[in-house]
C-alpha cells in the first residue's frame, strides 16, 4: 500500500507486518496508485514519478492541468490514465513521450453540461476500471463517462445516477458490479451502468465521498457519508455493507463514531487479502475483517491526503 501525504509517501506491506517506510518525498503531490511492482505518485508539477525497488524515476507528462485522478491500466510497460480539472483525460506511457490527450474524451457531447456549483471547472475525480478492460471515469459534476476499451472511446452510462458522484469502484470479483457514491450516498450498478439502483436507505441519503469493494466479495463494500461538503463539524462517518448495500452498518472498534472532517475521496482502499484500511486526518485505521471492526495503525507526520493498494 502507498499512503500519501502533501509532502511525502510511505510504503506499507499489505498485511501490515511492518511500520510504513518513506518511499519518496517531495513538494506537490497530488496523488498515487499501487501495481504488484511499481508504484506511481503524480505531481502537481505534472511530473509522475515512478517507485520501482528501491530506485525511482521522474516521468515528465507535459500536462499544466491540476492531476485529479490516477490508474495504472498496465505494469509492463507502464500505461497510466491521468484525470485532470477541466476536465481532460490524459494517457501516458514510461518512454518520455508527453502525455496524449484522449479525443474521444473531450468531444462527448455531454462535456458542455459538466459544472461545479461553486463555477469552477469541473474535474476527473477518479477512475476505476475492470478485470476485461472496461474503464470508469468520475465526472464532478457530470456523472459517470464509460469507455469498453480501455480508455480508447468513451459514452455517458445511462440516466439513473445522482449527477454529483465522489467517487467510482469496482469490483476485481466481478466486471458487472460499479458501485458510485454521491450527493446523495450509495448507487449501485449490477450492469456495468446500464442501469443504476439507489442503496442509500439505511446511510439516511446523506452526502456521500468515498466507496471501495472487497477484493473478493463485490457485496461487500466501505463507503463514507457526511451532512454535506463543508462546515465545522460535519459528522463524517464509515459504514459496510454486506449485501451489496441493501442494508449499512456504521464502523465499530476503535474507529472515530464521527469525523469533523468528510473522510474523502481515497481515504478508503481494500488490500488484494481484504484487509480493509482507511484514514482520519493523520491516523491510519486497519480492519482484519474486512472492515466490520477497527483499530488504530499508524500516524503520519502530518495529514494523510490519500491511501492506494495494488488491485
Amino acid at each position: 500500500m502507498l499512503i500519501a501525504t502533501r509532502t511525502s509517501v510511505y510504503r506499507l506491506e499489505d498485511d501490515g507486518s511492518c511500520p510504513p517506510s518513506l518511499a519518496f518525498e517531495g513538494g506537490g503531490i497530488r496523488r498515487v496508485a499501487e501495481g504488484s511492482r511499481v508504484g506511481i505518485v503524480a505531481l502537481a508539477n505534472g511530473d509522475v514519478v515512478l517507485l520501482q525497488g528501491e530506485g525511482l524515476r521522474r516521468v515528465a507528462s507535459g500536462i499544466a492541468e491540476p492531476i485529479e485522478s490516477l490508474m495504472l491500466l498496465h505494469e509492463s510497460p507502464i500505461e497510466l490514465l491521468i484525470g485532470t480539472e477541466a476536465p481532460h483525460l490524459y494517457y501516458l506511457t514510461e518512454d518520455g513521450e508527453p502525455a496524449r490527450r484522449n479525443a474521444s474524451f473531450a468531444a462527448l457531447p455531454v462535456r458542455p453540461r459538466w459544472y461545479t456549483p461553486w463555477g469552477g471547472p469541473a474535474a476527473l475525480r477518479s477512475l476505476a476500471r475492470t478485470n476485461d478492460g472496461w474503464v470508469y471515469a468520475d465526472i464532478h459534476v457530470g456523472s459517470i463517462m464509460r469507455s469498453e476499451d480501455r480508455g480508447t472511446t468513451w459514452a455517458p452510462v445511462t440516466p439513473g445516477l445522482h449527477e454529483d458522484v465522489h467517487q467510482v469502484n469496482t469490483s476485481p470479483a466481478s466486471d458487472e458490479i460499479v458501485y458510485a457514491n454521491t450527493f446523495l450516498a450509495v448507487y449501485l450498478s449490477q450492469d456495468r451502468g446500464r442501469t443504476w439502483h439507489h442503496r442509500a436507505t439505511d446511510l439516511g441519503q446523506r452526502y456521500g465521498r468515498a466507496v471501495v469493494v472487497h477484493p473478493k466479495w463485490p457485496e461487500v463494500a466501505l463507503a463514507t457519508v457526511s451532512d454535506g461538503p463543508s462546515g465545522t463539524d460535519v459528522h463524517g462517518q464509515l459504514y459496510r455493507t454486506e449485501d451489496a448495500g441493501l442494508t449499512w452498518a456504521l464502523a465499530e472498534g476503535e474507529f472515530p463514531r464521527s469525523t469533523v472532517r468528510n473522510i474523502d475521496t481515497y481515504h478508503l482502499a481494500f488490500s488484494p487479502d481484504g484487509t480493509a484500511w482507511a484514514c482520519v486526518d493523520r491516523a491510519l485505521y486497519v480492519s482484519g475483517d474486512s472492515g466490520a471492526s477497527w483499530r488504530r495503525f499508524w500516524e503520519a507526520p502530518e495529514r494523510i491526503a490519500g491511501i492506494a493498494c495494488r488491485r
